[in-house]
């Protein structure tokens, strides 16, 4: 278990977490987080409360939006949202490129790159919520308010 602390994506996300607030820590999960599904069921909690990090492409731009693990996010309300015509999923390699995460691993903060970050307004109705923390079987337990105040994410109405 301890090796995944040793990883440079774990490093990378646990650095922005200790700057943010000193007492937030890594779970190193038994069994992997790859889905929300296997997180809900790893963590033994709601599949709402995993948060999922979806990367898309806008045009030329990337972003990331913060979903709930129980919903889908609205292609349409995304582009409503963003003001843009093209919007669709980054693939698996712009995901590594653009954030520095494999998908499955792909956390809420440490990205290579600075992105904008929305967020599914649907977590607040969570005490906690569990993001990916840059590795399939890590995640990293937070509030709703902290997460939008570490991501600088906006909150949004962009699910199905």
């Amino acid at each position: 278990m301890s090796e995944l602390f040793k990883k440079d994506t774990v490093i990378r996300v646990e650095k922005c977490l200790k700057k943010f607030k000193s007492d937030l820590k890594i779970i190193a999960l038994e069994t992997t987080a790859r889905t929300a599904k296997d997180a809900a069921n790893s963590l033994k909690c709601e599949l709402g409360a995993i948060v999922k990090s979806l990367v898309f492409k806008a045009e030329n731009e990337f972003l990331i939006c913060l979903i709930a693990g129980d919903k889908r996010c609205s292609l349409n309300k995304l582009k409503k949202t963003l003001n843009k015509k093209d919007v669709s999923m980054a693939n698996a390699n712009e995901v590594k490129e653009i954030t520095g995460f494999s998908i499955g691993g792909v956390s809420p903060i440490g990205h290579l790159n600075k992105l904008d970050i929305i967020i599914d307004k649907s977590l607040s109705r969570f005490e906690y919520i569990y993001g990916a923390a840059g590795h399939p079987d890590c995640v990293f337990k937070i509030n709703y308010v902290d997460l939008i105040n570490l991501t600088n994410g906006l909150e949004k109405e962009i699910i199905e």
